[in-house]
């Protein structure tokens, strides 16, 4: 497979987001307090860096097969760990509500660029990972619900 030039420059910009979705993820890993939102962190950041690497696949001709994943959000059942108020619970819904956001614009990014693409192929997976993209902030929002931060 070959991209044209606009295919290959919105893989690349595509890939830019992913990197920052990877770098936040392991960043927020270890900022936050909560267990089960360290936990929830780490999956997602292996989630982005598989976005990233299947991006990196597609720039050098090759289209990885994909699952189209969409059970991650439905199936996700965090445990509750805050039940009052605390400085750690504020910390941690920060940062969930800021990766609510660029989960939010990812799924927007995938959504729009599907369209520029002729191969089926990368039409299909750039559908998968925006599904992906939907499942983590589903996740996110769950984990947000139960700790009442939502």
């Amino acid at each position: 497979m070959i991209l044209n030039e606009k295919e290959r420059m919105a893989i690349q910009e595509l890939q830019t987001l992913e990197k920052g979705c990877v770098e936040k993820y392991k960043k927020y890993s270890q900022q936050a307090k909560d267990p089960e939102l360290k936990e929830l962190f780490m999956q997602l950041h292996k989630k982005e860096q598989k976005h990233y690497d299947s991006l990196g696949d597609v720039l050098s001709g090759k289209v990885p097969s994909c699952d189209c994943n969409d059970t991650d959000g439905k199936e996700y059942q965090p445990k509750a760990t805050y039940h009052g108020e605390s400085e750690d619970k504020k910390a941690d819904c920060f940062l969930a509500t800021d990766c609510i956001g660029t989960e939010k614009m990812a799924s927007t990014e995938y959504n729009m660029d599907v369209f520029r693409f002729g191969d089926s192929g990368v039409r299909k997976l750039l559908a998968d990972i925006q599904i992906e993209e939907q499942n983590h902030a589903e996740m996110l929002y769950k984990y947000k619900t139960v700790n009442c931060m939502a």
